[in-house]
């Protein structure tokens, strides 16, 4: 399979990811599945970095991704920045990024339901209190990952250097 190919079959509607996870969890590997999620409106390096170590700490990283109609309601009109299909296929070019998975709620609680990831993990920025599935994961015999968010970098940074 070339690149190319590669990174759009990455992306998976939920029903396609369930099913792959099946196969992999009944296989002989049982792979670690990691999960996270986010709007990935302008990735930058702290993206970069939060989800390669988000990825070390299992088998393959599932990145749910909040719809165009999601990130408005939660970001505002002028947001996102970039569609839907411009930010799944970035966040699918990298190698560390196993599977996207495009959502349209306002929190990510459905996908977790549905793919039951062994680890979850959100930023540094959040507290085990306010991760919208922790206790679903934790009860389900995973757990909860924060990760340290890199000093400074974040979409609404860039943003606001661009209207400069």
């Amino acid at each position: 399979m070339n690149f190319h190919d590669n990174i759009d079959a990455k992306i998976m509607t939920l029903s396609q990811l369930t099913e792959r996870l099946d196969q992999l969890r009944n296989g002989t590997s049982k792979p670690r599945v990691v999960f996270t999620n986010g709007c990935f409106d302008l990735v930058h390096q702290g993206h970069v970095d939060y989800l390669s170590r988000a990825r070390d700490l299992g088998d393959l990283l599932v990145v749910g991704l909040n719809s165009d109609d999601s990130v408005r309601r939660l970001k505002g009109a002028s947001r996102p920045i970039s569609n839907q299909v411009s930010r799944s296929r970035v966040l699918a070019a990298f190698a560390f990024v196993d599977y996207v998975v495009v959502f349209d709620e306002d929190t990510p609680l459905r996908l977790i339901e549905a793919i039951v990831p062994d680890i979850l993990v959100k930023g540094g920025d959040y507290n085990r209190d306010n991760v919208v599935g922790a206790d679903f994961v934790e009860q389900n015999g995973g757990r909860l990952e924060l990760i340290p968010l890199v000093p400074g970098e974040s979409t609404s940074n860039l943003v606001n250097k661009m209207k400069l």
